[in-house]
């Protein structure tokens, strides 16, 4: 299944794609697509739904993020080979673990807003994993029957506050803005091999990245057990699992987003994202 979330920002309401690639409504059958739906038995009500006998939606509606009640937006750094030679960092031999904030999450196409005073804001396409059920010291074995499914992500990172004003990632990484999630959300079930997906960012229509998740360094399953070895990772919980080559930092001269860039990323299976750069502007 593909499940989605569309609507104005904070009034969003539940929805899948059908085969046809058509929006249909689920605000009839779920309230919302969070941990509850997200559960192997809310996935499985759901998967029973004949999906052509559901509303059609009209228009072509805003998506926000294609789930919500994450307790934490978990992120993985410096995950493919090529990616660490080109910012000129070693390869991990663990897992580099990161967060980004929660307030960070918003919609695929939603604009993107550099913060004040910004002069490097970054690009990464990333493979997300959404967990579906409560992961605490899983194995690799069986790590991944704790996701629900996996999302397009747009790592977006400031990189001066990340890497040149002392401190943690955090603060480079976890701006407003900087967690576009979606467009849907892709059940496990239909993602044959995760470590298997093509992916792509393009900035103003230049191509920009080009990868595979086959080239991570660490794979999804040791990713998911790995982090519930120090954290418990609960139903609605995403991990972001890293990006390959062509960030503006690795390019030379260095290439950094502006106001008026338009960035379009996707992965095979988990759909696109189109969005526009804008300037800061302060929280009303």
């Amino acid at each position: 299944m593909k499940l989605v979330r569309y609507g104005k920002p904070g009034k969003e309401k539940p929805g899948l794609i059908d085969a046809q690639g058509k929006l249909r409504d689920l605000s009839a059958i779920v309230s919302d697509i969070g941990p509850e739906q997200l559960s192997a038995k809310g996935l499985a009500k759901l998967a029973k739904l004949k999906a052509d006998k559901l509303p059609l939606v009209k228009g072509k509606p805003r998506y926000g993020c294609p789930f919500t009640g994450a307790t934490k937006f978990v992120a993985i750094g410096l995950n493919y080979s090529d990616h660490a030679a080109e910012t000129g960092n070693p390869i991990p031999k663990e897992p580099i673990i990161f967060h980004k904030t929660l307030s960070s999450i918003q919609g695929p196409d939603d604009d993107i807003m550099l913060p004040k005073g910004s002069v490097k804001t970054d690009w990464e396409v990333e493979l997300g994993i959404v967990i579906g059920t409560r992961a605490s010291y899983v194995s690799k074995k069986d790590a991944l029957k704790h996701v629900a499914g996996y999302v397009l992500v747009n790592d977006v990172s400031e990189r001066e506050y990340q890497i040149e004003r002392g401190g943690q990632w955090t603060k480079g990484k976890g701006c407003d803005t900087f967690g576009p999630i979606g467009p849907w959300l892709v059940t496990a079930d239909e993602i044959a091999n995760p470590q298997r997906l093509d992916m792509w960012l393009d900035v103003n229509g230049q191509a920009c990245q080009r990868g595979s998740t086959k080239t991570m360094i660490f794979d999804c399953a040791t990713i998911v057990s790995y982090c519930s070895q120090f954290m418990t990772l609960n139903p609605g919980d995403v991990i972001t699992t890293g990006t390959p080559p062509g960030v503006g930092m690795g390019m030379k001269p260095p290439r950094f987003l502006r106001a008026g860039d338009t960035v379009a990323l996707g992965i095979a299976g988990l759909g696109e994202q189109l969005a526009m750069v804008v300037k800061f502007k302060a929280a009303k």
